[in-house]
């Protein structure tokens, strides 16, 4: 008997402007368990703004935002802030804070947000250090980090609450072709053997095409586009069409 994949996340109708500017004018998608749903668009588009409101940290002029059976842009703040527990984010400048060491960046959440004592919490950090293949830098500051090791360390944080849905906000951007792949790989990783659901925010269509089980693209506020990557390799919309060939063509210099 087969079963219906469980939605973890959907938009409908979501709008948001500021004064007269629109960002986003009725976006409508959803994310299944286990998927990894890519979204680009151009620079300045509103992918990063729709992070930003799936956290919570920001809240539409319109429409309804699910995260399981709850309408986020309804419930009350404390059951706001405990829905975000199960959110993780990694940032597109990996923000961490300096003062602090690797190990404490990633205690930060285990110790504002849960209830686990210090032997826990420090199993928990040499586990997802591990996972990222960093765990001989835990005592380090980010600034004696690379900025690949420093995304690396944002992914451990996120990763520190078992959330279930995680968002990358350009996760590979800054980053040397090997540190890129690095992320990728890891995300990758936690896709095929972790099961881990997450939207990923990217303009960097080698990164997109790698990690990506469906993907979606943004333009002037809409989702025009959504489908497999296959779907999007051989699409006809215009629009997508020549933001991919205008990535082919860099490449293809590149090369």
């Amino acid at each position: 008997m087969s079963t219906t994949p469980e939605k973890l996340v959907e938009m409908r109708g979501v709008k948001l402007k500021f004064a007269d500017k629109v960002i986003l004018d009725g976006v409508d998608f959803s994310v299944q368990k286990g998927e990894i749903l890519v979204i680009m668009g151009l620079s300045g588009g509103g992918k990063s703004t729709l992070l930003t409101i799936l956290m919570g940290l920001l809240k539409p002029n319109a429409g309804s935002i699910f995260f399981k059976e709850e309408d986020l842009t309804k419930i009350p703040r404390p059951k706001l802030n405990e829905v975000r527990t199960h959110i993780g984010m990694v940032y597109q400048n990996a923000a961490l804070v300096s003062s602090m060491t690797v190990r404490e960046n990633i205690e930060l959440p285990l110790k504002e947000l849960s209830d686990k004592n210090n032997k826990e919490i420090d199993s928990i950090v040499d586990q997802k250090l591990e996972l990222v293949e960093l765990k001989d830098a835990k005592d380090k500051l980010p600034s004696e980090l690379s900025g690949g090791m420093q995304k690396r360390v944002s992914l451990a944080r996120a990763l520190a609450l078992e959330p279930e849905l995680i968002l990358f906000d350009e996760p590979t951007a800054g980053l040397d072709p090997i540190n890129g792949k690095h992320i990728d790989d890891l995300i990758v990783q936690l896709r095929d053997k972790q099961k881990v659901t997450a939207i990923v925010v990217t303009h960097q269509m080698e990164s997109a095409f790698a990690v990506a089980t469906r993907m979606a693209f943004l333009d002037k506020g809409k989702i025009i586009l959504e489908g497999t990557p296959k779907e999007f390799r051989h699409t006809d919309n215009p629009i997508v069409s020549k933001f991919l060939s205008a990535y082919s063509d860099e490449k293809q210099a590149k090369e």
